[in-house]
């Protein structure tokens, strides 16, 4: 819905624009009016309030004014409709993301955070990150923006030979219905960026029940389920982060929890001391 709203926007934008351009040049050469004046006269036509000051006095004057009126003032009032849908469509659209955090944050308590403090553990390359990953309650938007752009150099690197997948396999086959009530929840596709983390989920979960061994592999397979695990766990570190700032922002209380238990500090504890 939002698409469209935006593309009547353009519409009414652009058509106003050439209305007022022409309405200007033609009171200028059929009104002999100076740049301001016609200006004036068709701003103030446009927008219904008609000082009557400045009037056509020109057929061809009387002409475009009635242009300037049907078109002008049917535009203008497009364009503030469609303004008001937009900030309304915004801020329903705010507040279904932000019921849908809560169910992204019921994901980070049973399945994110575990996943994330196993693969985090397993990463070779995360202290190249792990100082820009470490939340404070001090933080700031541009603190976050940093954190991600840190994000955007790092290239994930685990090995599914280093992981102990028959533990990984149990813990997400046991966690299967929770993560089927997620995917059936038709909420989740609001969110642009968790949907392809959960399906991403819900693959390697896939891929590691229909192996009936999980050692012992070729290298070909285990080079396939190395990219399921680093596909994962590049979703997850971003959505984890963008969970955080959520949270900072509107829940305080569960963010001094999340920053507590962070999966990325080795010295992590809910204590709070």
């Amino acid at each position: 819905m939002t698409n469209s709203i935006y593309v009547r926007l353009r519409v009414y934008i652009s058509i106003l624009i050439v209305v007022i351009l022409v309405g200007i040049l033609g009171m200028m050469v059929f009104e002999n009016r100076t740049p301001l004046d016609a200006f004036y006269f068709v701003v103030v036509t446009i927008s219904t309030v008609g000082y009557g000051d400045i009037h056509p006095v020109t057929e061809a004057g009387k002409l475009l004014t009635i242009v300037i009126i049907l078109v002008g003032v049917g535009c203008f009032v497009g364009l503030a409709a469609t303004t008001l849908d937009l900030m309304i469509e915004n801020r329903e659209r705010a507040i279904r993301l932000r019921n849908l955090n809560m169910i992204i944050g019921v994901f980070f308590s049973e399945v994110g955070t575990n996943l994330l403090r196993v693969f985090s553990r397993n990463d070779p390359t995360v202290d190249q990150v792990r100082t820009a990953l470490l939340v404070s309650d001090k933080w700031s938007d541009e603190d976050f923006s940093r954190a991600f752009a840190s994000l955007k150099k790092h290239k994930p690197s685990l090995d599914s030979k280093t992981l102990d997948l028959t533990n990984l396999n149990r813990f997400l086959q046991e966690r299967k219905s929770f993560l089927l009530s997620l995917y059936e929840n038709p909420q989740i596709i609001e969110h642009e960026d968790f949907t392809p983390l959960l399906q991403a989920v819900f693959h390697l979960a896939e891929e590691l029940a229909a192996r009936d061994n999980l050692t012992d592999l070729p290298a070909s397979d285990y080079a396939h389920l190395s990219g399921d695990l680093n596909r994962v766990y590049g979703l997850l570190i971003t959505d984890w982060l963008t969970y955080m700032r959520h949270l900072k922002t509107h829940y305080p209380y569960l963010f001094s929890l999340a920053m507590r238990t962070n999966p990325f500090d080795a010295h992590a504890s809910a204590v709070v001391r």
